[in-house]
């Protein structure tokens, strides 16, 4: 299905019946991630899904977005969508970035949350970070001398060894900068309301540190460990984690 929020085309769908579940991926990413998810889950739960603005088949923004207009876009995308009441919201990486944001600031209103391998915490200084840090202040000047195609295949470089995501997404370069800059800690605080982490044992993208992180400060919060996972939790492991879900959505 097909509608226009905040002057965007975006891709959605709604299957199933009961109370409503959003589900939000991550960066470069598409609502197809959660194809395994939604069929398990729809035989109680009405699940919506979503491309997010600049991925999958929904149009791209013409400007650099914040996390904040993530939040700005679902709040409008509930309301055109006549969605209601949100019994519960997964997000996936980036998605669970969003989806604390959207919740904190009240744009988006839930009963339940459910956070897998979610990112948004930008403590430390490991080489990774401070790599793309480098990339983002100075790698166009300091190359501004070399041929196009060397300065291209330098860059590319450069970002695979920070591990970046953003060559799985050129268009929206400048909104993944703002992004990975954003730290949601303290908009994680303040949450209130039951939360699930679920994280992997071997993410190298989002490490479980960062699940421990969230389960210190977030006050009404259970960490679940998925063994033999990656980053796409998900997926590497997807009958453990729709036990863990479903169990969190059955409770009482």
């Amino acid at each position: 299905m097909q509608l226009v929020v905040d002057g965007l085309l975006t891709s959605y769908s709604r299957i199933g019946k009961g109370k409503a579940v959003l589900l939000l991926h991550g960066w470069g990413d598409s609502q197809q991630t959660f194809s395994r998810l939604v069929k398990d889950l729809s035989a109680k739960y009405e699940i919506i899904t979503v491309d997010l603005p600049g991925f999958g088949a929904s149009q791209s923004p013409d400007k650099a977005w914040q996390l904040e207009d993530f939040s700005n876009f679902l709040n409008e995308f509930v309301r055109k969508a006549k969605i209601g009441s949100l019994y519960a919201i997964v997000g996936h990486s980036n998605g669970g970035a969003i989806a604390i944001q959207a919740l904190a600031s009240k744009q988006l209103k839930s009963e339940k949350l459910i956070l897998l391998a979610s990112s948004g915490i930008r403590t430390g200084s490991s080489l990774r970070k401070i790599i793309f840090q480098i990339i983002a202040k100075t790698g166009n000047l300091a190359t501004i001398w070399m041929p196009e195609r060397y300065r291209l295949a330098l860059r590319k470089s450069l970002y695979n060894t920070a591990g970046s995501d953003y060559l799985a997404v050129p268009h929206m370069e400048e909104t993944f900068k703002n992004i990975v800059r954003r730290d949601v800690q303290k908009e994680a605080s303040e949450l209130n309301l039951p939360v699930l982490l679920i994280y992997a044992d071997g993410d190298n993208d989002v490490p479980l540190s960062h699940g421990k992180i969230y389960d210190r400060i977030i006050k009404d919060s259970k960490l679940v460990i998925i063994p033999e996972a990656g980053h796409f939790v998900h997926h590497d492991q997807p009958e453990d984690v729709y036990k863990e879900i479903v169990g969190f959505l059955n409770a009482k």
